[in-house]
């Protein structure tokens, strides 16, 4: 049954992991400019709407594999993605536009809860 649980939130993890080829592909593309180089504020507020519904869809997934308590399998999935996202933000804090990390810490436990609402209605 723990295996199971810790699957759950790994796979979440995984969901979430498509945010990371999502930027990937936005900058071979040229929608976000080369790294390294500065995005404006409005590049960070999409890349902050489709990191949210990877959030939003790991909660989902998280969900939908736990053996029991769908819900706080996904909390504990967004535990996780504060943690992630607070190493992030501290790794990365002298770049500017803190509005960004602060904005990623903030979303994991509300979208890891809808998508566990989500998962439930299904």
């Amino acid at each position: 049954m723990k295996l199971r649980s810790v699957g759950a939130v790994v796979a979440g993890v995984g969901a979430n992991f498509l945010a990371v080829v999502l930027d990937g592909i936005m900058h071979a593309s040229g929608v976000f400019p080369p790294l390294g180089q500065d995005m404006g504020d409005g590049l960070f507020a999409l890349a902050l709407a489709y990191r949210t519904v990877c959030a939003v869809g790991g909660g989902w997934v998280t969900a939908r594999l736990a053996p029991f308590s769908p819900v706080k399998h996904a909390l504990i999935l967004g535990g996780v993605g504060m943690l992630l996202s607070s190493l992030g933000a501290a790794a990365q804090w002298n770049l500017g536009h803190h509005w960004y990390p602060l904005s990623l810490i903030a979303i994991c436990l509300p979208a890891s809860w809808a998508g566990a609402t989500l998962a439930n209605r299904s």
